[in-house]
């Protein structure tokens, strides 16, 4: 159990970080660089799973995503796919909570860049994707870096929206998150103490790696 639970939250919080840093490469670079009625609600909105209860956002991920859910309906009539308790729920779950995390470091990095070399590099006959990079990626990079450190730590340690859509089936969807809470409520103290102890070494690593890279990329 515990093997497949470590497993599982390792592949979960690997790939919630890939998408999570695309896509919050991407938004944040349009929220730094481009000014629009409405872009700071925007944010906001795409915040709020930093503020609101991980419950209440698994809860929205249901209404979305359930069998019965405005898009989970659709998605099940075409073609016959289900979300809710599989592991794609648990990446689902992960990548939401994860991504405001990578959101705001990807914006302040972006918006702390010296646009004046985006310019250079478009008097040198670069296009925009090119300027983007071989330019501002590489300028970035240590925000951007810290942003994915920061959003695989916050995937690997999410519970409450994990099990709101995705249960907590051994085997299938339970994380480690939700092996600990289940060792707990069956008594297992040790396999509970090593587990917490995982967890909490891991995220020590994760907040001194991203400290060090937050200093050093001013």
């Amino acid at each position: 159990m515990l093997l497949s639970a470590l497993k599982l939250s390792l592949l979960v919080a690997g790939l919630s970080t890939l998408c999570v840093a695309l896509a919050g490469t991407c938004v944040g670079w349009l929220l730094a660089r481009h000014r629009f009625r409405g872009r700071e609600w925007v944010d906001a909105l795409l915040h709020l799973p930093l503020v609101l209860p991980p419950t209440v956002t698994g809860y929205y991920l249901i209404v979305l995503l359930g069998r019965r859910g405005l898009l989970g309906e659709a998605l099940f009539s075409l073609g016959g796919v289900s979300i809710p308790f599989t592991w794609v729920a648990c990446v689902i779950a992960a990548s939401v909570m994860a991504f405001p995390l990578m959101l705001h470091s990807a914006r302040v990095a972006f918006e702390e860049l010296d646009s004046r070399h985006e310019l250079v590099a478009a008097s040198l006959g670069h296009g925009r994707l090119s300027t983007f990079c071989r330019v501002v990626l590489p300028l970035a990079r240590r925000g951007l870096i810290a942003g994915v450190v920061l959003a695989f730590a916050r995937a690997l340690g999410e519970f409450g929206a994990t099990l709101m859509l995705a249960g907590n089936l051994p085997g299938r969807t339970q994380t480690l998150p939700l092996a600990i809470y289940e060792a707990i409520v069956t008594g297992e103290e040790r396999a509970a103490l090593l587990l917490v102890l995982l967890l909490t070494a891991v995220s020590l690593v994760v907040i001194v790696s991203a400290g060090r890279l937050g200093r050093s990329a001013r």
